[in-house]
């Protein structure tokens, strides 16, 4: 049936371009009796040369346009057979010409739908937090909670994508498949602060489980995140969040 699809779309837009293309012929075929100029032979070379060009072009792109929601779709169907998991995490980061500027760890759990806690131990302690309606982002050290309503914070935070089976959540995104288990989301917003997230998969004792994911923010920035699965589900207390006595709330809401 997909295959049908392409073949029907395919042929619609060759056959639109080639009726333009051969508008001239067909005219000239059904009006014997007008006088037609003759036409030179390098200008007749040139119109087919540039109809075959603006065929291939809307072919490749009906191509491309077919292809990315495949891959879209296989991601979320990867996605959807997961729905929690704890991790132990370590993070690198590096700057944009790969020299390596931090590394971290911590525990990240997740569990749908839109719950996640992650916890940043080493090598400053942060917190964050949604609670499915809310994104709370905990700073000890300044001693600052800063809360965003979770719709908005997916437009920026493209890892909260897979908190969620919900396709209208993916709309401001495009994903391709790098290979059988990796995954490569990018942001359609040229202004996006993050600009991609990739996404690997790996199979352990017949369950799926993401294995490591890539952030690649506006400055160029890249957040290369490995993960060491506990097996076991996340407790409901760990997607709950208060404001601790005494720390500054930065409503975004």
């Amino acid at each position: 049936m997909q295959n049908k699809k392409k073949l029907i779309k395919g042929s619609a837009v060759v056959a639109t371009l080639l009726s333009a293309v051969l508008s001239t012929t067909s005219l000239a075929s059904s009006h014997d009796h007008m006088d037609v100029p003759e036409l030179n032979s390098d200008v007749n070379d040139n119109k087919t040369v540039n109809a075959v060009k603006m065929i291939a072009k809307s072919t490749e792109n009906i191509s491309a346009t077919e292809n990315a929601e495949t891959s879209k779709n296989a991601l979320m169907e990867k996605l959807a057979k997961i729905e929690f998991f704890s991790a132990e995490f370590n993070q690198q980061i590096f700057d944009e010409a790969g020299n390596e500027l931090q590394q971290g760890s911590g525990l990240l759990s997740v569990s749908k739908p839109n719950l996640v806690n992650w916890q940043t131990i080493m090598p400053d302690e942060s917190l964050i937090v949604s609670d499915g309606k809310n994104l709370w982002f905990y700073d000890p050290f300044v001693e600052q909670v800063s809360v965003y309503t979770l719709e908005s914070a997916i437009a920026n935070t493209p890892i909260l994508l897979i908190t969620s089976n919900d396709p209208k959540l993916w709309q401001d995104y495009s994903v391709s498949q790098l290979s059988d288990n990796r995954y490569l989301v990018t942001a359609n917003n040229d202004n996006a602060r993050v600009k991609s997230l990739e996404l690997s998969f790996v199979k352990n004792a017949n369950n799926l489980e993401l294995s490591a994911f890539n952030i690649l923010d506006a400055t160029g920035q890249l957040s290369v995140i490995t993960l060491n699965h506990q097996h076991k589900a996340p407790k409901p207390d760990l997607f709950k969040f208060t404001v601790p006595e005494g720390v500054y709330l930065d409503d975004q809401r």
